[in-house]
């Protein structure tokens, strides 16, 4: 036998590098999106808290002044109490300037039997308080939670819809196809805001109500790049094989063709959530959103706006930094996901 093919027989085979494992080396190389995949991480960690009830347990309760500023501003002056400067003297009758004042001792006599004992409010807040004296922070917190909850919710049943009615569409095609294409002109004929508030004037408020609207009104776009990658994949060799070897249409379906475009699908999701955490904020803001017993990014904006009035500015800044910096952060990351997913990528390394 000749050595050098003797050599080269034994010799081990290198294994081609996988396509995930690929996208993940892109991914650490990426320094902003792996910065923003931490801030998002950072956020969803504390939503686990939150459900929990480790942190802002307690965000209904009222533990400062009414309108407490932050506590880098320092606490407000006090304000005037139109209090009557009453005379002092021992001929001074009090019951001329008081009808009442010959009866205070027999008054706070009665009032000990129904006093109770009141907790000091705080005069400051980490970021201030709002009009009842609740906690900002406690409330952004806890708005994080409901926010980022429905937002990816809603995505996930957006896409398990979008992807389901894409395959079937694009994989059989004729009448299904036809069925699926009239469904979705119907839906895409209707301006997105306007659907959401049909559905919403139907449906009603609450966090299970917005997480079915937003679900229900945005899977066209998914639909429709999922319809398109099963057209273009279906009639592909590696389909074409399992066929052959007998595999039925659900499982060239979804064990062959969606696991080659399931990068698309985490993309789309991806941006799915950032658009409907801003679906959410709008409904809330207009009282279409989250029930009057809970606490979202929107309320927190729309309780804000009778409060700017009055230069109480904390809650505004408080929610928008909150939701500017996840948004931002899930955009960044969702961009530097795509980039590293993208097969046209792989060519140029």
């Amino acid at each position: 036998m000749n050595p050098a093919a003797s050599a080269a027989s034994s010799a081990p085979i290198e294994k081609s590098e996988g396509v995930w494992h690929a996208a993940w080396r892109r991914f650490k190389a990426d320094r902003v999106g792996l910065v923003s995949a931490l801030i998002v991480l950072a956020f969803l960690g504390l939503v686990l808290l939150a459900s929990l009830g480790l942190v802002a347990k307690n965000w209904q309760a009222e533990v400062g002044v009414a309108n407490a500023p932050p506590t880098f501003i320092g606490p407000k002056p006090p304000e005037a109490t139109g209090t009557i400067e009453v005379p002092k003297g021992p001929n001074v009758d009090l019951s001329a300037v008081d009808p009442l004042a010959p009866r205070y001792a027999e008054i706070e006599e009665a009032a000990k039997k129904y006093r109770t004992t009141e907790t000091a409010k705080a005069e400051t807040l980490p970021l201030g308080g709002d009009r009842l004296g609740r906690d900002v922070l406690d409330k952004a917190i806890k708005g994080t939670q409901i926010s980022v909850f429905v937002g990816v919710l809603a995505a996930v049943l957006a896409t398990l819809i979008g992807t389901v009615l894409g395959a079937l569409a694009g994989f059989f095609g004729g009448k299904v196809g036809d069925f699926l294409e009239w469904l979705y002109n119907v839906f895409e004929a209707i301006p997105g805001i306007l659907l959401i508030f049909a559905f919403a004037a139907v449906f009603g408020r609450g966090i299970g109500t917005v997480v079915l609207i937003l679900g229900l009104a945005g899977w066209t776009g998914l639909y429709r790049q999922v319809r398109a990658e099963f057209m273009k994949h279906g009639s592909r060799e590696y389909v074409r094989a399992a066929e052959a070897i007998g595999a039925s249409a659900w499982s060239r379906m979804f064990k062959h063709i969606l696991p080659n475009i399931s990068h698309v699908i985490l993309v789309r999701m991806s941006l799915l959530v950032v658009g409907f955490i801003k679906s959410e904020v709008i409904l809330s803001y207009l009282g279409l959103g989250v029930g009057v017993e809970d606490v979202s990014w929107g309320t927190m904006l729309a309780e804000a706006q009778s409060e700017l009035i009055l230069g109480h500015w904390w809650q505004l800044a408080a929610a928008t930094l909150f939701m500017a910096v996840f948004v931002t952060a899930f955009s960044l990351m969702a961009d530097a996901v795509r980039d590293a997913l993208d097969p046209k990528l792989r060519g140029l390394e």
